[in-house]
């Protein structure tokens, strides 16, 4: 879960409550990535209460010793949205062991990670 905070945007002063979600789905196998993808859903009041402005999410790689050897990082998004951030989608790769982590950025800040291991 995204817990809350506070950014400012344009010149306001956004406040973002507890309530959403940033999701990342891996498909493949062994070192094998089929596809992935990572966007962020808000539940109950918070699809309408939340704004998110300024958002990017990237996909990080790192080895077994938590090394990180490679970063895919999405479009900047400059808009706002409210209750969403846009889906991240990313095709077959072949990786090393160790995991993958899907990362939300809002306003140049890391908001959420979430990590998927991978092995042979």
């Amino acid at each position: 879960m995204i817990g809350s905070f506070t950014y400012s945007a344009g010149g306001l002063t956004i406040k973002d409550p507890a309530g959403c979600f940033l999701t990342h789905a891996v498909s493949g196998k062994g070192l094998k990535i089929n596809s992935q993808r990572a966007g962020v859903d808000c539940a109950g009041p918070m699809a309408l209460a939340a704004k998110f402005c300024n958002t990017r999410i990237e996909f990080h790689y790192a080895d077994t010793n938590n090394k990180t050897y490679r970063v895919d990082k999405g479009p900047l998004n400059g808009s706002c949205t409210t209750g969403t951030v846009p889906m991240l989608s990313k095709g077959a790769k072949t990786v090393k062991a160790g995991k993958t982590c899907a990362q939300l950025w809002v306003n140049g800040q890391r908001k959420a990670v979430q990590c998927h291991y991978i092995t042979k």
